[in-house]
């Protein structure tokens, strides 16, 4: 995103243009605004009003007008030191400091248009929506001309007279990209997401894009949220893809943190070939051989594996080749369980045969072990009570999910929470 300003300053030099002085006043409104990066006409400023110099500064003043007029370079700062020696009111200090922001705009000096808009402002004849626009368009010049840290430091000050300057709140974290301060640009582009949906408006997805791209580029822990956030408001197969993939590959989980992953990813009808091979090994890693073939038959089903494929052939093979323990072999299994990871173990391979109710029993008798683990199995609980339909306790359990697993279980909420 970039603002729409064909040459530096150029939208301050028209924006800064002071009509003549009257025989007792000016009459002037407010400069308009630049134009915002979607080109959408500036803001009409306020009622145009007569303002008139004091009597006093009067002659000072239409002396510096006709110098900046005439593009009296080398007269000007004598002229504006005249006036400020003889200014008495707030309308003639705003006249002085708009004839030199005309005039340093004119010059193509940076230096100068900061300080005569510094000038404006401190005459307090602008309300701060127009104040915050005159600061937008200088940290549109330095952005430009890839003046990057003076481009943050000039939108931030845009913001902090006006919090609702959009352009401002929009540029500042393109600025602090530029300036190669990927964090800090994903942090921005976060809070300015934050803020929309609090004030009721939803983002366009773009801006979710960018934001999570740039956070991602940057190994941002922010990665995930951003990625949530985004398929909350957009979920779409691509969206929930990229999402768990922006997980996967930040994270580097281990093979329970993959399996329900892909699990969530086979619940909602995404899965790639690859995938369903995946989910297919490693729950053959885990002993739950129903899982195992219950994904290669999935695969095969979709058209994502070819079981007569060379990539395929063995894994369709061995998948077949185990034996899917009966309800009678995990009853008899889960009295005998030594410890809470084989009554994990046993949970899953319940689940895989669809028989959550006694999946979800053996996951609590795992936690209740003193090597269980309540996060894991809680994250199962809810997975197998969401296959089961059961979307209100799904709910309860995957907010008790405590540690590294929270994330996990977000994203199956957050699937829920979307789900019929």
């Amino acid at each position: 995103m970039k603002p729409i300003i064909t040459t530096a300053l150029a939208l301050v030099m028209t924006a800064a243009t002071v009509p003549a002085v009257a025989q007792y006043g000016m009459s002037s409104a407010p400069p308009a605004s630049p134009s915002t990066p979607q080109s959408q006409p500036a803001a009409a400023g306020p009622q145009q009003q007569t303002i008139k110099p004091s009597a006093k500064a009067l002659k000072a003043v239409m002396d510096l007008q006709d110098a900046v007029t005439k593009n009296d370079f080398a007269s000007i700062p004598a002229k504006v030191a005249a006036a400020e020696a003889v200014a008495q009111t707030k309308e003639d200090r705003y006249l002085i400091a708009s004839l030199q922001l005309k005039a340093a705009a004119a010059a193509k000096d940076k230096a100068a248009v900061a300080a005569a808009i510094d000038a404006i402002a401190a005459s307090n004849s602008l309300d701060p929506a127009h104040l915050s626009n005159f600061y937008v368009a200088l940290a549109g010049s330095y952005y430009n001309d890839k003046e990057y840290p003076q481009a943050i430091a000039t939108y931030q000050k845009a913001l902090s007279i006006d919090p609702q300057n959009a352009e401002a709140a929009n540029m500042v974290g393109e600025a602090m990209l530029g300036a190669g301060q990927k964090a800090e640009a994903a942090a921005t582009f976060q809070r300015l997401l934050q803020a929309r949906a609090a004030a009721g408006q939803k983002p366009e997805e773009n801006l979710y894009k960018k934001a999570v791209a740039i956070a991602y580029d940057a190994k941002s822990p922010a990665a995930t949220d951003l990625a949530l956030a985004w398929v909350a408001a957009y979920p779409a197969p691509s969206s929930w893809s990229d999402a768990i993939a922006i997980y996967r590959n930040l994270n580097l989980g281990d093979d329970e943190t993959n399996i329900d992953l892909l699990r969530l990813k086979q619940a909602m009808g995404i899965m790639t070939g690859g995938e369903y091979a995946q989910l297919a090994v490693k729950a053959s890693n885990q002993l739950v051989f129903g899982e195992a073939r219950a994904a290669v038959d999935a695969g095969i089903a979709a058209n994502k594996i070819d079981p007569s494929s060379p990539d395929y052939r063995d894994l369709v093979a061995a998948a077949r080749a185990r034996a899917k323990p009966t309800p009678a072999d995990l009853a008899t299994a889960m009295k005998a369980a030594a410890n809470g990871k084989a009554l994990m173990r046993i949970g899953d391979n319940y689940a895989a045969i669809g028989d959550y109710s006694n999946a979800v029993q053996a996951y609590k008798l795992a936690m209740a072990r003193p090597d269980g683990d309540a996060a894991v199995a809680n994250l199962h609980i809810g997975i197998a009570l969401a296959q089961a339909g059961d979307k209100a306790g799904a709910t309860a359990a995957f907010k008790s999910v405590t540690g590294a697993r929270a994330e996990i279980a977000k994203y199956w909420l957050t699937y829920l929470a979307q789900k019929a």
